[in-house]
């Protein structure tokens, strides 16, 4: 895979596919721009070369076409501000204005194309799409490893059509750290996995048992290895049909020598609401009409205290509903335990994208861990053993 420290964009038109999908308000104000931040190595890297930049990025997910809403000349100013110089923008990804625009683009320049996905194509992966996109730059860089996962136009297809294709800074460091706590741990190795869904986790819990020397489970999971253990979870988040899975993943672990760690106490409310009555209880105790949205306090101190003896910690997804302030205590408690671990006992720290980098950055701890990856659902398809199609596209 080339890299772009290997490559001189003197000259060169790059067409860098990143990814630009950040939060807007109601006025169309970036709220987040942590994505867009860790693609300006890259574009620097291009432009100090003496070659010019044509961004293409996706925005939401457009159903029909052009939408006021997920347009990205919204980004245009703020990316001005960001590079000193002024972004020009193409109302399409592929017309006569991209196709003008990107041919007259000099050295230094920088030039953003409109969503990708307002054409129905680039999800589909449709090569002739991907072809026309490929006119526009002579070499492509990929950087979007948060799309990575995805066989879009874009992000895979596109590959084909260039000789010189390389791998951005964001996209590497990615892959770089991912292998580093798969292959390089420093023990002891502790994961912490949290969210909704054991569904959705499987693949990597089931992974890791074979890397990890602790796994914390917390979130809405939990409440479904809470009941399959024969506890009473209340109206709190379940899989039912999960039950069983819960129980071989606990064998598996015993058998493997993983440490299985599960809260002790829930703190409990009475509707879907940061404002309803709560209280703490014991894991399994929770009464009928109630339901868990954050682990309690000694769930909390013991988390915190495995977290603190770690060499290696891995987060992925909340302990609980932290968009609630009065249910986000034990997923800032995570994230400055995480935060400590690494900067007093020199530990080196993964947050999988995703809920917990929204966390930890919202947190103000963002620059204080190892590394925050921008791509949840492509880390954890990495961490899997997946190809992912945006990797092998520059390999191939």
């Amino acid at each position: 895979m080339r890299t772009l420290d290997s490559y001189d964009f003197s000259g060169k038109k790059a067409l860098v596919r990143v990814d630009f999908n950040v939060p807007l308000n109601d006025k169309f104000e970036i709220t987040d721009d942590t994505r867009i931040k860790a693609t300006v190595p890259t574009i620097t890297k291009i432009l100090n070369d003496g070659g010019a930049c044509i961004l293409m990025s996706h925005l939401g997910r457009p159903k029909n076409g052009p939408t006021e809403k997920y347009s990205l000349k919204h980004l245009v100013t703020p990316l001005s501000l960001i590079f000193g110089r002024t972004v020009k923008f193409a109302d399409d990804c592929i017309g006569e204005q991209a196709t003008g625009l990107a041919a007259n683009l000099q050295p230094g320049e920088i030039l953003l194309l409109e969503n990708l996905r307002f054409y129905k194509e680039e999800e589909k992966g449709d090569e002739e799409f991907a072809q026309k996109l490929a006119k526009l730059g002579d070499v492509w860089v990929m950087d979007a490893f948060g799309t990575a996962h995805r066989a879009h136009a874009s992000t895979a297809v596109i590959g084909q059509y260039f000789p010189d294709k390389v791998c951005g800074y964001v996209m590497q460091a990615e892959l770089d750290n991912a292998q580093r706590i798969l292959e390089h741990a420093e023990r002891p190795f502790t994961a912490i996995m949290g969210g909704a869904k054991i569904s959705d986790k499987i693949l990597i819990i089931e992974r890791l048992l074979d890397n990890v020397d602790n796994l914390i489970i917390g979130g809405g999971m939990s409440y479904t290895f809470s009941k399959a253990k024969g506890g009473n979870i209340g109206k709190s988040l379940l899989e039912a049909d999960k039950q069983d899975l819960t129980l071989e993943i606990l064998e598996k672990a015993k058998s493997k020598g993983v440490n299985i760690i599960l809260p002790l106490d829930n703190v409990i409310a009475d509707d879907f609401s940061n404002d309803a009555n709560r209280q703490t209880v014991k894991a399994g105790e929770i009464p009928d009409g109630w339901e868990g949205l954050d682990i309690g306090p000694e769930s909390v101190k013991l988390f915190l205290d495995i977290v603190a003896n770690s060499k290696t910690i891995l987060w992925n997804g909340p302990m609980g509903v932290f968009e609630f302030p009065n249910f986000a205590v034990g997923t800032n408690a995570i994230a400055e335990a995480v935060v400590k671990a690494t900067e007093e006992n020199d530990a080196f720290s993964l947050i999988g994208g995703g809920d917990s980098a929204s966390a930890v950055n919202n947190a103000g701890y963002g620059d204080r861990v190892s590394y925050v990856s921008t791509g949840g659902g492509a880390l954890l398809e990495y961490m899997e053993g997946k190809t992912l199609p945006g990797v092998a596209a520059l390999e191939a």
